[in-house]
């Protein structure tokens, strides 16, 4: 990596650690190799927001071109939100790209997909179909980004619901472990659908299974 990128990017590491966020344990960065060129990011979801008490990592990494480029930023916890992907965590964020400026910083990307989480933009989406079901059904989009959080970020069960919808999920042969696996599931009138569950207790590896939880 080019000398200007690394003495840049130690600044700005040392600038996220001394921050007020990372004292209040809003945001969080740590090195994954020695030359700076991969980060392991994390921010805690916003209160008052489906993903609130949860904490989501996220996979930074930093070009040859930093910082006149910006870096290329993924969410590692799946998370369900318009402007994120479901299945990859590719991020829809315009200081991503096309937006972005020298002066920015690590400091300001992590808070900048804080707010993102807390304000979604539905009609510039990375994930249609949560883009979708945000502006046709919006409590439905709640309760599933609620369940996302609870399985994937570890936020609090909000409500017995969701607690018993679990353990109805334990009961049918799932560990907590492997619901941790489920690539999609979503909660529609009171039922949760699971789809595409791979190699489970009570599914082979090369099966595919659709399940409904009354």
């Amino acid at each position: 990596m080019a000398n200007i990128a690394v003495q840049r990017i130690k600044r700005e590491f040392k600038e996220v650690l001394k921050s007020e966020e990372t004292s209040k344990n809003q945001i969080k960065v740590d090195l994954v190799d020695e030359n700076f060129t991969e980060l392991r990011g994390e921010i805690a979801g916003p209160p008052d927001t489906p993903y609130e008490g949860g904490r989501y990592q996220l996979e930074i990494k930093i070009p040859e071109t930093y910082p006149f480029n910006p870096p290329k930023v993924r969410f590692i916890t799946k998370i369900w939100h318009p402007n994120i992907s479901s299945v990859t965590g590719a991020i829809c964020l315009d200081i991503l790209k096309d937006q972005w400026a020298a002066a920015m910083t690590l400091r300001t990307v992590l808070l900048s997909l804080q707010a993102l989480l807390a304000a979604a933009e539905p009609d510039d989406p990375q994930d249609a179909v949560v883009a979708n079901q945000y502006k046709q059904n919006p409590e439905m989009f709640k309760q599933t980004a609620r369940l996302w959080a609870h399985v994937y970020a570890g936020a609090p069960v909000s409500s017995p619901e969701y607690t018993k919808k679990i353990e109805n999920l334990c009961a049918m042969g799932f560990d907590r472990v492997s619901i941790n696996n489920l690539k999609y599931f979503s909660l529609r009138a009171g039922q949760v659908y699971v789809y595409k569950y791979r190699k489970s207790s009570i599914a082979s590896e090369s099966t595919e299974v659709d399940l409904l939880l009354p």
